[in-house]
């Protein structure tokens, strides 16, 4: 079956990525949201994609706006789930939220209707009773800013079907993507089983004090000649989503990290998305001549303290 009808379900960074992706390459995208509010916010954000598509894949501005036109967005799920072939669901990384909104959605959909869900860090198997078509679910896990860092990890679970697998690995393939079918469930897929660990370890060192994030940066850089440190990362990722995570580990440490998050994502520095997180954009410090050979010296000016 040709997965034409594609429902995104949550129009935050990776959502609306996702749907604009998908509607880029032809596909009849339905984006759904909870409130009119979060609907104007996503309409913001798949705005903001259009020059990035014409910057770095040369899509004409004919093109772009034919693509945000056609995305349909709309707060009401019963509407959104008709004559669906797939759903996305790219909603906060909470899992009671999640299943809640699973058991509301299953009755609504096309029995035929295949479900994916882009959580980057719970196993389809956590999630899938709750889908009510187990055997038609699995993990669809996009990094950000997926024009250009076009990979998706397949992640199937014990009773995924693999008619199911093949699917999304051709529709992965449809819009733009490169599949990469995993093996077996793992938590944090390929990409997060690395980056994770990177990301958690800079956090603690400046969540703890034990260096502030423009030099744990530098000395990443450095160090390894790496392009960006993982502050750098971290505003690509977004800050609501790290907030997210360490505001649900346990011990003093994580939430040492997460009320640093939290006083700037107050301050609505949430990253790349906001052109604020810890470096303002465009042209942000990490890219500037003398940022790494300056160290300590030339800090951007904040009201909170990077």
């Amino acid at each position: 079956m040709t997965l034409q009808n594609i429902l995104v379900v949550g129009g935050g960074t990776l959502g609306s990525q996702i749907a604009y992706q998908a509607a880029f390459h032809g596909k009849n995208v339905t984006l759904y949201d909870i409130s009119d509010e979060a609907l104007t916010q996503a309409a913001s954000r798949l705005a903001r994609l259009s020059p990035s598509y014409q910057e770095d894949l040369q899509a004409s501005p004919a093109k772009t706006e034919a693509t945000e036109s056609a995305i349909r967005l709309t707060s009401d799920l019963s509407a959104a789930a008709t004559d669906v072939d797939l759903v996305i669901e790219s909603i906060p990384e909470i899992p009671t939220i999640k299943v809640d909104f699973y058991s509301k959605l299953a009755p609504l959909l096309p029995k035929e209707a295949l479900i994916a869900t882009n959580s980057s860090t719970m196993l389809p198997s956590r999630l899938a009773d709750s889908t009510g078509r187990p055997d038609k679910f699995l993990a669809m896990h996009f990094a950000n800013m997926i024009w250009i860092r076009n990979t998706v990890e397949i992640m199937g679970h014990a009773r995924t079907n693999p008619a199911a697998t093949a699917e999304i690995e051709e529709f992965t393939r449809e819009i733009g993507m490169i599949p990469i079918v995993l093996n077996k469930e793992q938590p944090g897929y390929i990409l997060n089983s690395l980056l994770v660990p990177f990301l958690d370890a800079a956090f603690k060192l400046w969540g703890t004090d034990v260096a502030d994030a423009y030099t744990i940066d530098r000395v990443w850089m450095l160090a390894t000649g790496a392009p960006r440190g993982p502050f750098a990362v971290i505003d690509v990722v977004g800050l609501r989503t790290a907030y997210e995570i360490f505001s649900q580990q346990p011990g003093d440490v994580a939430k040492a990290v997460a009320q640093k998050i939290k006083a700037r994502t107050d301050q609505g520095y949430l990253g790349l998305e906001t052109g604020r997180g810890f470096y303002t954009y465009p042209n942000p410090a990490y890219m500037q001549a003398g940022f790494l050979t300056a160290l300590g010296d030339e800090k951007e000016q904040s009201t909170v303290t990077v």
